[in-house]
């Protein structure tokens, strides 16, 4: 990697400024569909990445879809333009209001949560929208242990403190945006404020400060999720169980998620820079990864399918020049990796790919 530390990729993000209009319509896009599918697979959420793509560009649902997987991803998407809507808005302090209502946007309404007992019996509990939880939330480690957050009585409080120290710590500027960004997180996911909606939160408040102080937004890639789980467990051995303590860790207690933080950064603004600047027809992304096909081949199926939506394999030997058995082996590759999808009734190809 060209830009090994966040200085390099921040300068090389800097020199690229003002992006054109094109381009930041292209990375929004981009962004877009990339935050709102990982945020939310991460926390098991089963639309595809082409599904959450026609979802939230173009508002329809295709192939099968679970109804409350497809309002969440919606609702998602409501609360990123929210939070970014807020982060924007110079001199207008953090508060625990503007945490909440981002949580009753994202989880829409009260749900019941239905829970099998040993024995055959059955409990249920509801899931407040914009509401600290009233019951204690834990979660039990890949290493099998629970672990424990903070109690409901604790956190009304543990979270003004976090808002208060939040404010004061970026008006003192002593703290990086990276380090703001990585301890807020980490502070946060040691309350646990509400009953469901912790992890999505989390990384919305992230991109709110990163937006803050003009840095690119980020995406934690699902396909990471152990690397990211790992960095914040590492943190908790340093910091101990007491939810009190991680609540109100340092800086210096967090260097394992920190460093996984800045790292993180690096990699998506990194790739935020590639995005924009490389000018290589035959390199393509697909959720945050730069994919240089081999053949330009690849490339030239691509654009024709884009032309022309709907194509049989006729049409496209007529349009690239390329055989139909050679045309038919790409495209095998293309569907293989999700990068194109048939249309399940007028045979149009949706491409997923992008440039």
């Amino acid at each position: 990697m060209k830009y090994l530390n966040i200085k390099k990729a921040l300068t090389a993000w800097q020199e690229l400024q003002p992006l054109s209009e094109k381009d930041r319509e292209r990375l929004s896009r981009r962004f877009t569909v990339d935050f709102n599918y990982n945020s939310n697979h991460i926390e098991g959420n089963t639309l595809t990445y082409g599904q959450t793509e026609i979802l939230l560009l173009f508002g329809k649902v295709i192939g099968e879809a679970d109804v409350r997987d497809v309002q969440e991803m919606t609702a998602s998407n409501v609360g990123l333009r929210m939070m970014t809507e807020e982060a924007i808005v110079k001199g207008v302090p953090l508060t625990q209001n503007f945490i909440r209502t981002l949580h009753k946007t994202i989880l829409r309404e009260d749900y019941t949560v239905y829970r099998d007992l040993p024995g055959g019996m059955q409990t249920s509990y509801v899931i407040h929208t914009g509401q600290y939880k009233t019951r204690p939330n834990s979660v039990i480690t890949r290493y099998g242990d629970r672990f424990e957050y903070a109690s409901p009585e604790e956190t009304p409080g543990l979270m003004g403190d976090l808002v208060n120290w939040y404010n004061a710590a970026e008006q003192a500027g002593k703290l990086s945006p990276v380090e703001l960004a990585a301890l807020f997180h980490y502070r946060y996911i040691r309350i646990h404020p509400f009953e469901d909606g912790n992890g999505r939160i989390a990384r919305l408040m992230v991109n709110y400060i990163l937006t803050r102080h003009g840095y690119p937004m980020i995406v934690v890639r699902s396909r990471k999720k152990s690397a990211y789980l790992e960095a914040l467990h590492q943190a908790d051995i340093t910091v101990g169980p007491v939810p009190s303590d991680g609540a109100q860790a340092d800086i210096k207690d967090i260097r394992p998620f920190l460093k996984y933080f800045n790292d993180l950064v690096t990699t998506e603004i990194y790739n935020d820079v590639l995005f924009v600047s490389e000018k290589n027809e035959n390199v393509w992304w697909y959720d945050g990864e730069r994919i240089a096909f081999r053949t330009p081949n690849y490339t030239k199926i691509l654009n024709a399918m884009q032309t022309q939506p709907v194509l049989t394999l006729a049409d496209m030997k007529e349009e690239t020049g390329i055989s139909i058995t050679a045309i038919q082996k790409l495209l095998d590759q293309l569907i293989s990796k999700k990068y194109v999808e048939r249309g399940e009734k007028d045979g149009s190809w949706r491409v997923f790919v992008t440039q």
